[in-house]
């Protein structure tokens, strides 16, 4: 499949991700779409559950990426680590509220430059664009990784970490004018 965000990754077990939002492979609900650049939406990130984590997690890397993005690179929307390896899901709505996530999760940067979750705004015109929820079961309670890494940096550095990843898309369009 053309630009495959997983093309270059190791292979490691699956477990399962999904949200009572949207299905895999299905449109992601407006209010996940961006507030800014016509997006219209509300930059409000879905409810996410997982089970089956490998044994041996002792914590999660979550990040949210387009890869149909016209950048050359893509488009970072979200990156948190730190997750615990108690969490089994996020509410809807967590990628903008500390409150709703564990103290021990730590937000990292987007493609903005913020630390929270960037809704989907793809280009008028541009087609269907495919946002993959990668959440990654690691061997370590806490990701050693600069407190203003990208998103890119934070998929290096776990790597030696890694030992499993779940995965779920969605999509979203923006009609041209």
């Amino acid at each position: 499949m053309a630009n495959d965000p997983n093309w270059n990754l190791p292979e490691v077990p699956s477990f399962t991700l999904s949200s009572p939002d949207f299905t895999d492979g299905g449109v992601l609900p407006d209010w996940a779409r961006g507030s800014d650049a016509g997006g219209g939406g509300e930059d409000r990130s879905p409810a996410l559950e997982w089970e089956g984590a490998p044994e041996g997690t002792q914590s999660y890397v979550l990040t949210v990426y387009d890869p149909d993005a016209p950048t050359g690179s893509g488009f970072w929307h979200w990156s948190l680590t730190d997750l615990p390896a108690s969490a089994t899901s996020l509410p809807q709505g967590a990628g903008t509220d500390d409150a709703l996530l564990p103290a021990e999760a730590l937000r990292r940067r987007n493609e903005y430059g913020t630390d929270t979750f960037l809704g989907a705004a793809p280009p008028a015109g541009h087609g269907p664009h495919r946002y993959f929820f990668t959440l990654s079961a690691l061997d370590v309670p806490v990701l050693e990784a600069p407190a203003d890494a990208t998103p890119a940096v934070v998929g290096f550095v776990l790597r030696e970490h890694l030992l499993g990843r779940a995965q779920l898309m969605g999509t979203q369009e923006t009609p041209a004018s």
